[in-house]
């Protein structure tokens, strides 16, 4: 009996498949977590969002600082928005790894940084130069400090050919461009909620007068969950019977002074505070976590964290597919205990209202999307197997 090729075809396209899906994928906040060493660079990649760009791109080649070098750039007491320039400054948008930086033509090469392709940067300052010194040694310099050596190459961390280098340095790269003072941009927290999906909270947010309270809590960090316009649009026969001041409330219920992350998030589950926080008046929920959904428990209903609409430090902004019932307004059903293995139902607007289906997915491995190849795998060796043994 012949074999059955385009089985076999098959089997072995999926373990190629599997074995090459995560080639050009790399995660800098994982890659750093193995390091101690190098905490703060790795947060701070994470807080002025280079972590994600970093993820996004191909080709990279990280230039990390130890917790030393980083504390003596952090006594500049820089705003967010210029350590961010700084910061992409040593990010060089080519593949370094020891190899190459000792092969480098003619001992020296001018090399681009993320902070020139941010279009930030004037005339040459977004460049970095390697020199291949003497002795072994490898050089870094800003192309703006006038020739200026900053740093030297100390040790590779992680090489994963042509796609990731991360080379710690001795210490930071100066560049007056880079170091000038940076304007925070400006966030008007209605209107980024008007243009993604979150118009009818907006507008209640606006009708209410609590937009005065979300706007005023910007500079010093904010998070907003939004359910979006089919949610509050099914939400809104029970809010009409809220008061004024209970409007407000659950408003406000719905943002967290201080700038949470996604990843954030994931890492400090459990109890919140809320805009709507007062004394005795806890509004508080609980933030939860199964691996990538993340949800906030209120003891009456639980949402989902469904897409992200705003993520610019100091404000970020979430969809998410139930109203935010507070306990200090809403109360659960209290009901005979149910058969074992049944589901308990919240009474509120989140029990009846649409959920939105249309999810914005948030990749909180900031920015790398993977197939799951371990399951391809699985699958192909499978099929393999099964053409060997009935062949």
């Amino acid at each position: 009996m012949p074999r059955p090729l385009p089985l076999l075809t098959l089997a072995v396209s999926l373990a190629l498949l599997a074995s090459t899906a995560t080639v050009n994928a790399h995660n800098i906040t994982r890659i750093l977590a193995k390091h101690p060493q190098f905490s703060t660079f790795n947060h701070y990649l994470t807080v002025t969002h280079l972590a994600a760009e970093i993820n996004r791109r191909q080709t990279i080649t990280v230039l990390a600082l130890d917790n030393a070098a980083m504390s003596s750039l952090l006594s500049k007491q820089l705003s967010v928005y210029t350590l961010r320039n700084v910061l992409s400054l040593h990010v060089l948008v080519d593949y370094f790894g020891t190899r190459k930086l000792h092969q480098i033509t003619n001992g020296t090469e001018v090399t681009a940084t993320m902070f020139q392709a941010t279009g930030s940067a004037p005339g040459s300052s977004g460049y970095v130069n390697i020199t291949d010194l003497n002795g072994g040694k490898v050089a870094f310099g800003a192309e703006d400090s006038n020739g200026k050596i900053d740093a030297v190459y100390v040790k590779s961390l992680v090489e994963i050919p042509y796609n990731i280098s991360v080379l710690q340095i001795s210490q930071p790269l100066n560049s007056a461009e880079a170091e000038a003072p940076t304007a925070a941009p400006t966030l008007n927290v209605t209107a980024i909620l008007s243009k993604q999906g979150c118009k009818a909270f907006s507008d209640l947010l606006i009708a209410s007068g609590a937009h005065t309270t979300f706007e005023e809590n910007v500079d010093g960090g904010l998070t907003v969950f939004c359910p979006t316009d089919a949610v509050i649009n099914g939400f809104m026969p029970k809010y009409k019977n809220l008061t004024a001041p209970q409007k407000v409330s659950l408003l406000l219920y719905h943002g967290i002074p201080i700038y949470q992350s996604l990843q954030m998030l994931k890492t400090s589950n459990g109890l919140m505070n809320t805009l709507a926080t007062n004394g005795a008046n806890k509004y508080d929920f609980t933030v939860q976590n199964a691996g990538e959904v993340v949800t906030l428990e209120t003891k009456v209903t639980t949402a989902t964290i469904t897409g992200t609409v705003k993520d610019e430090e100091p404000l970020v902004v979430y969809k998410i597919n139930k109203v935010l019932l507070p306990r200090e307004l809403f109360k659960a059903v209290q009901k005979a205990p149910a058969p074992k293995g049944a589901k308990v139902v919240a009474d509120g607007p989140a029990a009846d209202a649409p959920s939105d289906e249309s999810v914005d997915q948030t990749a909180d491995n900031n920015g790398v999307n993977k197939i799951d190849g371990g399951r391809l795998a699985v699958v192909a060796l499978s099929l393999f197997y099964g053409v060997v043994m009935f062949s």
